[in-house]
């Protein structure tokens, strides 16, 4: 009985890595808070991690392990309503400029970081994790269609030759004034037929004749349901972005977002991307910016600040090119000079509008004007319960981030340049790629959340997992004494596979994964099981001990292939239809078929090897 060489290496190398890439998983993770700046790519130095650990220590709250890498500050601490407390604590203390978020620090030791060992990620039934809870902004949704709407509106009445004093959006419609009431009889049938979203009431104010648009209840609630629907696509989208495993993102009432992310995350990026309403638009830098300097502002114009100097602010022309709507795919990267950017490509409407604005202003200037929507929080104390009361106010933020001038006519793709650091362009390209939100977005509540099935049903799980594998090994040992020994030797290297192989990839487990691992232990002995009932059929048919070896392996192969390859078919189709639950079930399934085949049929013939191959007369086999 002969087995190759390279059989053996293999399984040692699978061995050592399976074992080195387990190990993780015995360090349990510590809750923690991180601190990190606003903006991406912002540094944060010393003095706030001194700051951070005067404020808890000042509410009595003990952090241990801080950490500090130039962009990130870490304070772990012992329990998770310790972390909570710290996060309100130091976020108190450090205001606006700094993101305060859950997070859970690793104890794995150095040497495996080292060479890429993690722990393996946990689902929200097995671990818990961080839950948002994100409510839109439904007033800015709808202001934002008025604005647009606005524009078309203008453009439309000019087209038709229409006169009209002034186009003007209020909180809740348009006005639109006339000098003469024919005009606005005119208008009215004009307005109707383009525009049939709107109610139109016809109203003399001062000296002025009005046509007054409103939307309709129906246009109203069509608009919400596509802010929250569109915005609900993009978190989902951005989620992806970030690499989030298991992630849950599903809509609450009529108006707000649920955000449940599991496991460990880098919850502060996780929190700035998701929370950012940041869009583009396009706009030419006005006639009249060449000697602006402040003060009052041109008719026809609007004044913006720029970001990366420090002067005047930026004059642009009120009418907008185009908005990051258009756009269809951003990737960062770097331009001619080694400066961060961003390549833009726009759709085909983008890329005609693009095309029609810088088509009669090449030698002009082009400016990018980034929005971003955002809350200011300040805290008060009440003077009846003496608490203190947290008031969000939310707030927009305009700023220039780029102006060039129009060196050629532009199409559906060009470079946005003279972005800060490549943090920043790959964060504002990952929002643009993503898909622009509806609407704004503010965070109402974010809290970690415990296993959703209760610690004893994980329990329970658990010790399921563990009567089974001892049950199983028992049976083994009395039923096929040395062979059942080496069969529990390999359910033992089956396990730590399938961790590492879990760690590996970042799959995350839940309490249906661990009945994968529960169902793969079965599955694993099943096909033990086959080759020592193999080996047995061939001692009583009169063969020798060597020989019945060879022979049982050999004969059980295709058997035990054919129960593994028809179970893996079944995992992979759950996998594939299923969803939530079902695909946890089917990947710790299918990874488990996998290394069981590897165990059953090479692991343990190359046990059987070390033990029998050797010798020159085997009279009796222990099984």
């Amino acid at each position: 009985m002969r087995y190759p060489a390279w059989k053996y290496v293999v399984i040692l190398l699978v061995l050592v890595i399976s074992t080195l890439y387990a190990l993780p998983n015995l360090y349990p993770d510590e809750p923690a808070i991180q601190i990190t700046g606003a903006k991406a790519g912002s540094q944060i130095d010393q003095s706030v991690l001194t700051q951070a650990e005067s404020a808890l220590k000042a509410a009595n709250i003990t952090s241990h392990g801080d950490s500090f890498d130039g962009k990130t500050a870490l304070l772990r601490v012992r329990t998770s309503d310790e972390q909570l407390k710290a996060q309100d604590v130091v976020r108190r203390a450090l205001g606006d400029n700094f993101v305060v978020a859950l997070n859970l620090a690793q104890t794995t030791p150095n040497w495996l970081r080292s060479i890429g060992a993690a722990p393996m990620k946990l689902g929200l039934d097995l671990r818990g994790g961080v839950h948002f809870l994100l409510e839109v902004d439904m007033s800015k949704a709808i202001e934002q269609r008025l604005d647009t709407a606005t524009t078309d509106i203008r453009r439309e009445l000019r087209s038709e030759n229409l006169i009209f004093r002034t186009v003007q959006q209020s909180a809740n419609g348009i006005n639109v004034v006339f000098d003469q009431s024919a005009d606005r009889d005119a208008a009215t049938n004009v307005l109707r037929r383009k525009f049939p979203d709107f109610s139109i009431q016809q109203l003399a104010v001062g000296d002025g004749f009005v046509d007054a648009l409103t939307y309709t209840p129906a246009k109203i609630q069509e608009i919400n349901q596509y802010a929250v629907g569109q915005n609900l696509t993009t978190l989902r989208n951005r989620i992806n972005e970030l690499g989030v495993a298991e992630a849950l993102v599903q809509t609450q009432g009529s108006n707000r977002i649920v955000v449940d992310l599991p496991g460990v995350q880098d919850t502060a990026e996780a929190k700035r991307v998701l929370g950012r309403t940041a869009n583009l638009e396009f706009r030419m830098v006005a006639d009249e910016a060449a000697g602006y300097n402040g003060g009052p502002v041109p008719a026809g114009a609007e004044s913006f600040p720029f970001e990366k100097l420090d002067g005047p602010p930026v004059l642009l022309k009120r009418q907008r090119i185009l908005t990051g709507e258009r756009v269809q795919n951003a990737q960062s990267g770097f331009d001619q000079n080694g400066s961060a950017s961003v390549n833009i490509t726009l759709d085909n409407a983008g890329g005609k509008l693009m095309n029609d604005a810088t088509r009669s202003s090449v030698g002009k200037q082009m400016a990018v004007l980034f929005i971003e929507n955002k809350q200011r929080i300040s805290y008060t104390t009440d003077p009846a319960t003496g608490k203190s009361v947290e008031t969000r106010t939310p707030y927009t933020e305009k700023v220039v981030i780029n102006r060039a001038t129009v060196q050629s006519v532009l199409g559906s793709q060009f470079q946005i340049t003279g972005i800060g650091s490549p943090q920043e362009s790959a964060e504002l390209a990952l929002l643009l790629r993503s898909g622009a939100l509806a609407a704004p977005m503010y965070f109402v509540e974010e809290r970690t959340v415990g296993p959703s099935l209760g610690q004893a049903n994980i329990d329970k799980g658990i010790l399921s997992t563990q009567v089974g594998f001892a049950a199983v090994a028992l049976f083994m040992l009395v039923f096929y004494r040395l062979f059942g020994l080496i069969a529990n030797f390999a359910l033992f290297v089956n396990l730590a596979m399938i961790l590492a192989i879990m760690s590996a990839i970042g799959a995350a487990l839940s309490l249906p994964g661990i009945a994968g691992i529960v169902l793969t232990i079965g599955i694993a002995v099943d096909a033990n099981v086959l080759i020592c009932e193999r080996i047995r059929e061939e001692l009583r048919h009169g063969a020798k001990p060597i020989t019945a070896i060879v022979l049982g392996y050999d004969r059980a192969f295709s058997t035990i292939i054919d129960a593994h390859v028809t179970t893996l078919i079944v995992a992979v189709i759950l996998f594939a239809v299923g969803s939530g639950p079902i695909k946890g079930f089917a990947v710790t399934l299918s990874i488990g078929i996998i290394c069981s085949l590897f165990t059953a049929i090479t692991v343990t013939r190359g046990a059987v090897q070390l033990i029998y191959g050797n010798r020159r007369h085997v009279t009796k086999l222990s099984i």
